[in-house]
Protein backbone atom coordinates (compact mmCIF):
# COMPACT_ATOMS: atom_id res chain seq x y z
CA UNK A 1 0.00 0.00 0.00
CA UNK A 2 0.97 3.32 -1.24
CA UNK A 3 0.27 6.29 1.18
CA UNK A 4 -1.20 9.42 -0.57
CA UNK A 5 -4.31 10.46 1.40
CA UNK A 6 -4.33 11.75 4.96
CA UNK A 7 -7.24 9.44 5.29
CA UNK A 8 -5.01 6.22 4.29
CA UNK A 9 -2.44 7.34 7.27
CA UNK A 10 -5.12 7.40 10.01
CA UNK A 11 -6.49 4.31 8.84
CA UNK A 12 -3.49 2.38 8.89
CA UNK A 13 -2.41 3.91 12.18
CA UNK A 14 -5.70 2.90 13.56
CA UNK A 15 -5.78 -0.90 12.90
CA UNK A 16 -1.78 -0.86 13.55
CA UNK A 17 -2.86 0.33 17.28
CA UNK A 18 -5.08 -2.76 17.44
CA UNK A 19 -2.69 -5.45 16.53
CA UNK A 20 -0.04 -3.42 18.86
CA UNK A 21 -2.09 -3.55 21.88
CA UNK A 22 -3.14 -6.69 21.12
CA UNK A 23 -0.48 -8.52 21.03
CA UNK A 24 0.78 -6.31 23.77
CA UNK A 25 -1.82 -7.83 25.89
CA UNK A 26 -1.57 -11.20 24.99
CA UNK A 27 1.87 -11.49 26.27
CA UNK A 28 1.26 -9.48 29.62
CA UNK A 29 -1.50 -11.47 30.50
CA UNK A 30 -0.38 -15.51 29.23
CA UNK A 31 1.06 -17.67 31.87
CA UNK A 32 2.06 -20.89 32.89
CA UNK A 33 -1.22 -23.68 33.08
CA UNK A 34 -2.92 -21.51 30.60
CA UNK A 35 -4.39 -22.77 27.22
CA UNK A 36 -3.59 -21.48 24.06
CA UNK A 37 -7.15 -21.38 23.56
CA UNK A 38 -7.38 -19.20 26.47
CA UNK A 39 -4.95 -16.84 25.24
CA UNK A 40 -6.58 -16.49 21.74
CA UNK A 41 -9.84 -16.24 23.11
CA UNK A 42 -8.09 -13.14 24.89
CA UNK A 43 -6.84 -11.88 21.76
CA UNK A 44 -9.78 -12.37 19.80
CA UNK A 45 -12.17 -10.32 22.41
CA UNK A 46 -9.33 -6.95 22.52
CA UNK A 47 -9.44 -6.88 18.64
CA UNK A 48 -13.18 -7.28 18.70
CA UNK A 49 -13.70 -4.33 21.46
CA UNK A 50 -11.37 -2.59 19.21
CA UNK A 51 -13.50 -2.56 16.17
CA UNK A 52 -10.51 -5.27 14.51
CA UNK A 53 -11.19 -8.33 12.58
CA UNK A 54 -8.88 -11.09 12.62
CA UNK A 55 -7.07 -11.16 9.17
CA UNK A 56 -5.99 -15.20 9.69
CA UNK A 57 -9.63 -16.03 10.42
CA UNK A 58 -11.35 -13.55 7.92
CA UNK A 59 -8.67 -14.05 4.67
CA UNK A 60 -7.80 -17.74 4.99
CA UNK A 61 -10.50 -19.79 7.67
CA UNK A 62 -7.93 -20.00 9.88
CA UNK A 63 -8.80 -22.01 13.36
CA UNK A 64 -8.09 -19.18 15.72
CA UNK A 65 -8.25 -15.36 16.14
CA UNK A 66 -4.12 -14.79 16.39
CA UNK A 67 -1.18 -17.40 15.88
CA UNK A 68 0.37 -18.95 18.48
CA UNK A 69 3.48 -20.98 18.24
CA UNK A 70 5.09 -22.83 21.09
CA UNK A 71 8.56 -24.72 21.61
CA UNK A 72 9.52 -26.16 18.18
CA UNK A 73 6.71 -24.44 16.39
CA UNK A 74 7.74 -22.08 13.57
CA UNK A 75 4.77 -19.71 12.84
CA UNK A 76 1.15 -20.87 12.41
CA UNK A 77 0.53 -22.75 15.17
CA UNK A 78 -2.96 -23.43 16.44
CA UNK A 79 -4.26 -21.94 19.65
CA UNK A 80 -6.17 -24.96 20.79
CA UNK A 81 -7.26 -26.29 24.15
CA UNK A 82 -4.57 -29.22 24.02
CA UNK A 83 -1.78 -26.49 23.86
CA UNK A 84 -0.88 -26.13 27.57
CA UNK A 85 1.35 -23.44 28.70
CA UNK A 86 4.60 -24.12 30.19
CA UNK A 87 7.25 -22.32 32.38
CA UNK A 88 10.13 -21.66 30.01
CA UNK A 89 8.71 -22.09 26.88
CA UNK A 90 8.81 -20.32 24.11
CA UNK A 91 5.94 -18.81 22.58
CA UNK A 92 5.40 -16.81 19.24
CA UNK A 93 2.31 -14.80 19.20
CA UNK A 94 1.61 -12.86 15.68
CA UNK A 95 -1.25 -10.89 15.57
CA UNK A 96 -2.88 -9.63 12.10
CA UNK A 97 -6.36 -7.77 11.55
CA UNK A 98 -8.69 -5.67 9.17
CA UNK A 99 -9.66 -2.29 10.39
CA UNK A 100 -12.31 0.01 8.04
CA UNK A 101 -10.80 -1.70 4.86
CA UNK A 102 -6.68 -1.58 6.47
CA UNK A 103 -4.30 -4.49 7.20
CA UNK A 104 -1.47 -4.93 9.69
CA UNK A 105 0.46 -7.05 11.03
CA UNK A 106 2.78 -8.11 13.99
CA UNK A 107 4.05 -10.78 15.55
CA UNK A 108 6.97 -11.49 18.55
CA UNK A 109 8.59 -14.46 20.49
CA UNK A 110 9.10 -14.29 23.86
CA UNK A 111 10.02 -16.89 27.02
CA UNK A 112 7.19 -17.38 29.38
CA UNK A 113 8.46 -16.97 33.06
CA UNK A 114 12.39 -18.39 33.48
CA UNK A 115 14.39 -19.12 30.59
CA UNK A 116 14.73 -22.70 31.69
CA UNK A 117 15.38 -23.90 28.29
CA UNK A 118 18.47 -20.89 27.51
CA UNK A 119 16.08 -19.50 24.79
CA UNK A 120 16.61 -16.01 25.44
CA UNK A 121 19.55 -15.31 23.37
CA UNK A 122 18.18 -16.55 20.56
CA UNK A 123 15.07 -14.40 21.19
CA UNK A 124 16.91 -11.33 22.31
CA UNK A 125 19.11 -11.78 18.67
CA UNK A 126 16.07 -12.08 16.55
CA UNK A 127 15.02 -8.42 18.47
CA UNK A 128 18.17 -6.76 17.46
CA UNK A 129 18.54 -7.86 14.24
CA UNK A 130 14.86 -6.79 13.29
CA UNK A 131 15.84 -3.27 15.00
CA UNK A 132 18.73 -3.56 12.72
CA UNK A 133 16.99 -4.36 9.85
CA UNK A 134 14.39 -1.61 10.26
CA UNK A 135 16.93 0.75 11.09
CA UNK A 136 18.69 0.58 7.54
CA UNK A 137 15.02 0.59 5.32
CA UNK A 138 14.43 3.41 3.35
CA UNK A 139 13.26 4.52 -0.14
CA UNK A 140 15.64 2.73 -2.83
CA UNK A 141 17.26 0.56 -0.65
CA UNK A 142 16.97 -2.92 -2.52
CA UNK A 143 14.82 -5.62 -0.33
CA UNK A 144 17.47 -8.35 -1.19
CA UNK A 145 20.01 -6.33 1.04
CA UNK A 146 17.89 -6.50 3.67
CA UNK A 147 17.95 -9.88 3.49
CA UNK A 148 21.78 -10.35 3.43
CA UNK A 149 21.82 -7.82 6.73
CA UNK A 150 19.56 -9.85 8.96
CA UNK A 151 21.40 -13.51 7.34
CA UNK A 152 24.68 -12.16 7.99
CA UNK A 153 23.95 -10.95 11.30
CA UNK A 154 22.40 -14.09 12.41
CA UNK A 155 25.50 -16.17 11.33
CA UNK A 156 27.12 -13.72 13.51
CA UNK A 157 25.29 -14.70 16.72
CA UNK A 158 25.80 -18.52 15.39
CA UNK A 159 22.21 -18.53 13.45
CA UNK A 160 20.35 -19.62 10.59
CA UNK A 161 17.14 -17.90 9.21
CA UNK A 162 14.29 -19.61 8.08
CA UNK A 163 14.80 -18.83 4.01
CA UNK A 164 10.84 -19.88 3.09
CA UNK A 165 9.01 -17.34 5.47
CA UNK A 166 9.31 -13.32 4.09
CA UNK A 167 7.98 -10.39 5.31
CA UNK A 168 5.70 -8.72 2.97
CA UNK A 169 3.82 -5.59 1.97
CA UNK A 170 0.35 -4.83 4.19
CA UNK A 171 -2.12 -1.90 4.00
CA UNK A 172 -5.15 -2.71 1.85
CA UNK A 173 -4.86 -6.88 2.15
CA UNK A 174 -2.72 -8.85 4.62
CA UNK A 175 -0.14 -9.63 1.91
CA UNK A 176 0.41 -7.06 -0.49
CA UNK A 177 3.87 -5.85 -2.98
CA UNK A 178 6.48 -6.17 -1.87
CA UNK A 179 5.56 -10.04 -1.67
CA UNK A 180 8.86 -11.48 -0.35
CA UNK A 181 10.78 -9.30 2.15
CA UNK A 182 13.14 -12.42 2.63
CA UNK A 183 15.58 -12.80 5.93
CA UNK A 184 18.54 -13.87 3.08
CA UNK A 185 20.00 -12.29 0.27
CA UNK A 186 17.73 -13.52 -2.97
CA UNK A 187 19.90 -12.70 -5.54
CA UNK A 188 17.15 -12.84 -8.15
CA UNK A 189 14.97 -10.44 -6.55
CA UNK A 190 15.47 -6.84 -7.90
CA UNK A 191 12.96 -4.75 -5.94
CA UNK A 192 13.53 -1.31 -4.10
CA UNK A 193 11.68 -0.31 -0.88
CA UNK A 194 9.34 2.75 -1.62
CA UNK A 195 9.02 6.05 -0.21
CA UNK A 196 5.47 6.22 1.61
CA UNK A 197 4.40 2.36 1.14
CA UNK A 198 3.44 -0.04 4.36
CA UNK A 199 5.60 -2.94 4.63
CA UNK A 200 5.15 -5.79 7.18
CA UNK A 201 8.91 -6.31 8.21
CA UNK A 202 10.04 -9.69 9.92
CA UNK A 203 12.43 -12.20 11.08
CA UNK A 204 13.04 -15.58 11.62
CA UNK A 205 15.74 -16.74 13.45
CA UNK A 206 16.70 -20.63 13.92
CA UNK A 207 19.10 -22.32 15.85
CA UNK A 208 19.17 -25.50 12.97
CA UNK A 209 16.47 -25.17 10.18
CA UNK A 210 16.54 -23.30 7.20
CA UNK A 211 12.85 -24.26 5.86
CA UNK A 212 9.92 -24.65 7.63
CA UNK A 213 7.44 -27.62 6.46
CA UNK A 214 3.54 -27.44 7.05
CA UNK A 215 2.62 -30.16 9.57
CA UNK A 216 -0.68 -32.86 8.88
CA UNK A 217 -3.29 -30.11 10.34
CA UNK A 218 -2.38 -28.01 7.24
CA UNK A 219 -1.56 -24.76 9.19
CA UNK A 220 1.61 -25.59 11.88
CA UNK A 221 5.13 -24.99 10.55
CA UNK A 222 7.62 -27.03 11.95
CA UNK A 223 11.63 -26.70 10.82
CA UNK A 224 12.84 -29.13 8.74
CA UNK A 225 15.93 -29.97 10.81
CA UNK A 226 14.41 -29.18 14.23
CA UNK A 227 15.58 -27.23 16.96
CA UNK A 228 14.02 -23.50 18.00
CA UNK A 229 12.99 -20.30 15.91
CA UNK A 230 12.25 -16.68 17.53
CA UNK A 231 10.17 -14.41 15.31
CA UNK A 232 9.62 -10.85 15.80
CA UNK A 233 7.60 -8.38 13.21
CA UNK A 234 6.44 -4.77 12.59
CA UNK A 235 4.22 -2.96 10.12
CA UNK A 236 6.29 0.17 9.35
CA UNK A 237 6.27 3.06 6.53
CA UNK A 238 8.75 3.48 4.65
CA UNK A 239 10.70 6.85 4.23
CA UNK A 240 13.62 8.69 3.15
CA UNK A 241 15.13 8.38 6.45
CA UNK A 242 14.42 6.23 9.55
CA UNK A 243 10.97 4.60 9.23
CA UNK A 244 7.34 5.07 10.66
CA UNK A 245 6.95 2.03 12.93
CA UNK A 246 3.38 1.75 13.43
CA UNK A 247 3.23 -0.65 15.83
CA UNK A 248 5.51 0.21 18.33
CA UNK A 249 3.01 -0.12 21.17
CA UNK A 250 3.58 -3.49 21.04
CA UNK A 251 6.25 -2.95 23.07
CA UNK A 252 8.23 -6.18 21.78
CA UNK A 253 11.71 -4.00 21.83
CA UNK A 254 10.91 -3.14 25.50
Amino acid sequence: MSITKEYELTGIKKVSEAVAITLREMRNHSKPGMTAKHLDDLGGQILNDLGAKSAPRLTYGFPGWTCISVNNEVAHGIPSEKKILQEGDLINIDVSAELDGFWSDNGGSFILGQDLNKHQHLVDTSKRILQKAIGDIRGGVRVADIGQLIETEAKKSGYKVIKNLTGHGVGRSLHEEPHEIANYRDRLNFTRFKKNTVVAVETFISTRSTIANTQPDGWTLVGDKGGYVAQHEHTIIVTDGRPIILTSMNEIWN
